[in-house]
């Protein structure tokens, strides 16, 4: 660190500057990285700004109030159409996923942090990990075989919106797990070791201390599943398969938005392709909205 020295005062001390000299070959370097770090910040974003701003120019040029209230056109129809059965569809889905997954996930991340032995859960995060990197088409396989074949044999369906949910559900779980594990984890044992210390069970401090404190980080790793499994479509194509008309039960083929997407895409017909549009800024939006209420739910509880 360069110094330049003044003449001495009267009083035998000699003052002096600390700043580091801007032409400095340490002060240039750190400059020089400042300006790559921010430079490959802005790089990253560019892709996320350029598929927003796409899906946003043509998504708000085919929408119109009539999507959210009408069924999809035929393939040679002009005028009108929408997809309100596929948003109620996923949404339908998405929430039988969530009402599987998260009260799982949330107790298993509650017995690996607090209950459970050095080993059991190392191989359960082991495991963890490892489901959340299957490639979503082998849970929407499982779930075939699992949900849509057994329902086949006894004669009360096929594909319908329970094996949606349940495939679903399959990718939300180790999202849950892991992020629910972590929050658990940053809580202080200061905290826990107090609520023992004044009488309090090891269930009145994981209930009353821990999970509080916890909170936050919970509501947005289910956040996150949720946005994750809104927008999955090989699952569905396995389990839910697709649908003109408004779903009739949990056991009937159902829409979703992002099948509809997927199959109105590569269709040849205009109309068609301006749904797509309007199905994925819809998509988007959702996620948006999911995460908005997340955070004002934390702020609230805070």
């Amino acid at each position: 660190m360069a110094s330049n020295f003044s003449k001495s005062s009267s009083s035998g001390y000699t003052y002096g500057s600390l700043t580091r000299s801007s032409a400095s070959p340490r002060t240039l370097f750190n400059n020089g990285m400042n300006a790559v770090a921010f430079t490959c910040g802005l790089l990253a974003l560019l892709p996320l700004l350029f598929v927003l701003s796409y899906v946003i120019i043509q998504g708000f040029s085919s929408l119109s109030p009539s999507i959210f209230t009408e069924l999809p056109p035929t393939p040679f129809q002009r005028v009108g159409g929408g997809f309100g059965n596929a948003i109620l569809g996923t949404l339908l889905m998405v929430g039988i996923g969530a009402a599987i997954s998260i009260p799982f996930g949330v107790l298993a991340a509650i017995y690996l942090t607090e209950f459970s032995s050095g080993k059991v859960s190392r191989i359960v995060r082991f495991a963890t990990n490892v489901l959340s990197g299957v490639p979503s088409i082998i849970a929407g396989v499982f779930a075939y075989g699992v949900v849509v074949l057994t329902l086949t044999k006894l004669n009360l369906g096929s594909y319908s919106a329970l094996g949606g949910g349940f495939a679903l559900a399959i990718l939300m779980l180790p999202i849950i797990v892991r992020t629910t594990d972590e929050s658990l984890q940053l809580v202080s044992d200061d905290l826990r070791q107090a609520a023992v210390g004044l009488g309090a069970t090891n269930f009145q401090t994981v209930m009353q201390v821990v999970l509080p404190a916890a909170l936050p980080a919970i509501v947005t790793g289910a956040t996150l599943s949720i946005a994750r499994a809104a927008g999955e479509t090989a699952p569905l194509l396995f389990t839910a398969l697709f649908s003109n008309f408004w779903p009739e039960g949990l056991l009937k083929p159902t829409a979703s938005l992002a099948v509809l997407v997927y199959n109105f895409a590569i269709s040849p017909y205009k109309t068609w392709q301006s749904l797509a549009w309007a199905a994925s800024l819809i998509l988007v939006l959702m996620v948006l909205v999911t995460s908005i209420i997340a955070r004002f739910a934390i702020r609230k509880k805070a």
